[in-house]
């Protein structure tokens, strides 16, 4: 898949894969699809100054919209039948350029290619009665075997007892490029200063649907919400191309500044929020799922933007 015209029509497959697995929602993303957006405001620290010359990890503070969701593509599925959680941060540079952060609390992706993501999609959607057809994953997973830790931790994974007691992660790899033109590899971490907390599945099912919402905009009502923004510092050895593998967890990893989330309610429905839009001194790794986001976000802001 080299071709802009390939990606394109592959970021469309996508989407309607997805939903003919639960279905189109008009007007919302296709995945991610329930959310709330707050104003926020990051400070950077200048640990990252020697790192990269990109203007919001200097040392000026710098206002952002940062958006919490549910990773499901149903905005009408209770927040207790979705326990991965997003947050989406788009940074509002001084040059009036944005700059944007996806990540969730499943420290890794299902696929390496988007091949194998939309061949995924597809064997999810072979089955009957809402349910996985089980050959045909089985298949799926044979063929694509990195895949397989994915299934393990969401077997395994609990939602946060809050949006702000989740640790995000951005999946993918991006190069730091400081004004020598070192290239360093990074991943971002988003760490909740208000700690890590979860809860069953057994608790999540007895919680309101709105829960997550609810609970956030109680907390935000008597204080701002505050994450560390931290970079994981990969070395040559690490993958860079593969968001199906998290990098060892002894590698070095530095905090960078503090994203503060304040009560003040943001149009955070109406943004785009594509992880490849970066501004000088960032730049996209090799990994083919991160570059093929920026189309299939392109194609489900398209047709929610149409109200299809």
């Amino acid at each position: 898949m080299n071709s802009e015209y390939e990606k394109t029509q592959l970021a469309a497959e996508s989407v309607n894969a997805i939903e003919g697995i639960m279905g189109a929602f008009p007007g919302y993303r296709r995945a991610h699809a329930k959310g709330v957006s707050y104003k926020a405001v990051f400070t950077p620290n200048g640990q990252a100054s020697s790192l990269t010359t990109a203007p919001h990890l200097q040392t000026a503070q710098i206002p952002a919209i940062v958006r919490f969701s549910n990773v499901a593509p149903d905005p009408t599925l209770s927040d207790a039948l979705s326990p991965a959680k997003g947050l989406a941060v788009q940074f509002q540079l001084p040059n009036g350029e944005i700059t944007n952060i996806v990540a969730t609390t499943v420290p890794f992706f299902i696929s390496k290619t988007p091949e194998s993501f939309v061949s995924f999609l597809k064997a999810l959607r072979s089955g009957k009665n809402g349910r996985p057809n089980l050959r045909a994953l089985v298949k799926w997973l044979t063929k694509y075997p990195e895949s397989c830790s994915v299934f393990r931790i969401w077997k395994e994974l609990k939602p946060p007892l809050s949006f702000a007691q989740g640790r995000y992660h951005s999946i993918h790899a991006f190069y730091f490029v400081n004004q020598e033109g070192h290239r360093q590899a990074v991943k971002y971490i988003l760490e909740p200063e208000a700690g890590e907390a979860a809860m069953s599945n057994l608790e999540a099912a007895g919680k309101p649907e709105d829960y997550f919402e609810q609970e956030l905009e109680n907390r935000l009502a008597s204080d701002m919400v505050h994450f560390r923004l931290k970079v994981q510092l990969g070395k040559e050895t690490d993958p860079t191309d593969d968001p199906t593998k998290e990098w060892p967890k002894e590698r070095r990893v530095l905090m960078i500044g503090r994203l503060s989330i304040q009560k003040e309610r943001a149009a955070g429905e109406e943004l785009l929020f594509d992880p490849t839009v970066l501004p000088e001194g960032i730049k996209c790794s090799e990994d083919q799922i991160l570059q093929f986001r920026r189309f299939a976000y392109e194609e489900s802001y398209r047709r929610r933007s149409r109200n299809s």
